[in-house]
């Protein structure tokens, strides 16, 4: 499928499915490397929806660095277990050293 056919959800985990191993982007980054800046809530909604697309959907979190996304995880803690599996610290649903494992799409794709 080319690029420009794809749905906003369809964009979105093509983006996400970029996010290196070990890093963090935030809804709103997406949202803005879309061209959709006002856009942060669809992403999550795409979040919620991407069971089964191979989506790395627990290496989005909000511009804080909370992990607001975590209860649409099986388990009480899965999105925190797995981006510890990674390397990424979480202490209190938050991710540690937010602004060293940020990863901007628009400066980085």
């Amino acid at each position: 499928m080319k690029p420009e056919t794809l749905s906003f959800f369809g964009k979105v985990y093509k983006v996400t499915r970029q996010i290196p191993y070990g890093r963090v982007t935030s809804y709103g980054a997406i949202a803005n490397y879309l061209g959709a800046s006002r856009s942060a809530r669809m992403v999550g909604y795409a979040m919620n929806g991407s069971a089964g697309k191979n989506v790395p959907a627990h290496r989005v979190v909000n511009r804080k660095g909370l992990l607001t996304g975590k209860h649409h995880f099986e388990g009480t803690n899965l999105m925190q277990q797995l981006l510890e599996s990674e390397g990424v610290a979480v202490v209190d649903n938050q991710v540690q050293d937010f602004n060293k494992v940020f990863w901007d799409p628009a400066k980085e794709l």
